[in-house]
């Protein structure tokens, strides 16, 4: 039986999970001896915060729970990445001294399912501990540190590109190169124009930035090279593919706080073709001076791609009110994520005890000693309740 980073040892495929009461799927077995399954453990151990789990004990015996996957991926991904800067001999750089709290590491089996599109599993490990920042979590250092929004935009996720831009992710997140998600899309040569459009419009409407990231310069050689010259337009102009507000149009005033998509340059007339971002998407030619920058936030997106039953609704409304006030309901409808209550405390206090008297061993007899380096977590970002 070989041991893991954590701890935790790989057993036979025989063993019941101690918390599901299954045949434990992928077993793993703590240093107390008792085996649970490998998912079911790490999200028995996801429901507190890092500081708090490492006080957190097993489910039958209360004796300690080594670091998860996670804590030991951010560790693992710190050390390298001051490991890289000390042979780079930047160790007199900001960064290198940097007291910021570091950004959450995901975990493999994350980073594949962003990749693949695998929203119901990627949404369930984002919730599952809101204490951290998962939807701006990153991959490890040997993959760079892509966020989870590059990971998807690279691998032309849009849905889920989307859910994680709801959910407050940061749309000029870098990776450990320095490069974003816009600038993301010209990694892969073998791009689809159509489905570069559909991206690049995206992050534009949230406010990517693209001026120091230089996806500005590709984007528009690219939509040359293929024949997209309104997308290169589009993108030398001041508010190309923005989402803006239409304020002082006298011709039709009830437009006036309506918020449009600006889809194309017209450089003949110095006017902006916009899509009204309502449910009618009625399209019209306006003065740049009738258009204010409005990117898209979580709580006003405009329009919102829900989650359920493992497919993706899309939701229109007829204004940005409209939009607020349907995500503030969903923020004031989510359920309380799991917490252990001093109730359930007791409880599990009381049959650890009968266990333990039952085997004849006392409390201090299992006294499984863990210890570990505290691992910085990333700063939460401004953004609405996250949701499933």
């Amino acid at each position: 039986m070989a041991e893991n980073v954590q701890g935790e040892t790989a057993v036979g495929t025989d063993q019941t999970c101690g918390i599901c009461l299954e045949d434990s799927k992928d077993p793993l077995t703590l240093p107390c001896g008792h085996s649970f399954c490998d998912g079911c453990l790490n999200e028995w151990r996801s429901r507190y915060g890092v500081e708090e789990e490492m006080r957190r004990k097993c489910p039958m015996c209360r004796a300690r729970i080594p670091p998860s996957k996670e804590m030991v991926a951010s560790l693992l991904s710190l050390r390298a990445t001051k490991q890289h800067l000390e042979d780079s001999k930047d160790t007199s750089s900001e960064r290198y001294h940097n007291d910021e709290e570091e950004a959450v590491v995901m975990p493999d089996y994350i980073h594949r399912a962003v990749r693949k599109g695998g929203i119901k599993t990627v949404l369930k490990w984002i919730n599952a501990n809101r204490a951290e920042d998962r939807v701006n979590a990153v991959s490890s250092a040997e993959t760079l540190s892509f966020t989870a929004l590059t990971v998807a935009t690279t691998c032309n996720q849009l849905a889920m590109m989307t859910q994680l831009l709801q959910l407050g992710a940061n749309v000029d997140g870098r990776t450990s190169f320095g490069g974003t998600a816009i600038a993301s899309i010209f990694i892969d040569g073998s791009i689809v124009m159509g489905y570069v459009c559909e991206r690049v419009s995206l992050l534009l409407s949230w406010g990517a930035i693209t001026a120091d990231s230089g996806a500005e310069n590709c984007i528009s050689s690219l939509a040359r090279m293929y024949g997209k010259h309104e997308l290169a337009k589009l993108l030398k102009s001041e508010l190309g593919g923005r989402r803006c507000e239409i304020a002082n149009l006298p011709s039709r005033p009830e437009l006036n706080g309506k918020t449009c998509v600006v889809d194309e340059y017209l450089p003949a007339s110095d006017e902006y073709k916009v899509t009204l971002e309502t449910k009618s998407k009625e399209v019209l030619v306006l003065d740049p001076a009738n258009l204010t920058r409005r990117d898209r936030t979580p709580q006003d997106c405009g329009y919102y791609i829900e989650f359920k039953n493992g497919r993706t609704i899309r939701h229109d409304f007829d204004s940005s009110e409209d939009c607020k006030a349907f995500v503030a309901s969903l923020n004031s409808s989510d359920e309380t994520p799991p917490a252990v209550t001093e109730e359930a405390e007791a409880a599990a206090e009381q049959a650890a005890a009968e266990l333990l008297a039952e085997l004849g061993l006392g409390e201090s007899s299992i006294n499984v000693a863990t210890s570990g380096n505290k691992v910085k977590r990333s700063k939460k970002k401004k953004g609405g309740k996250r949701r499933k």
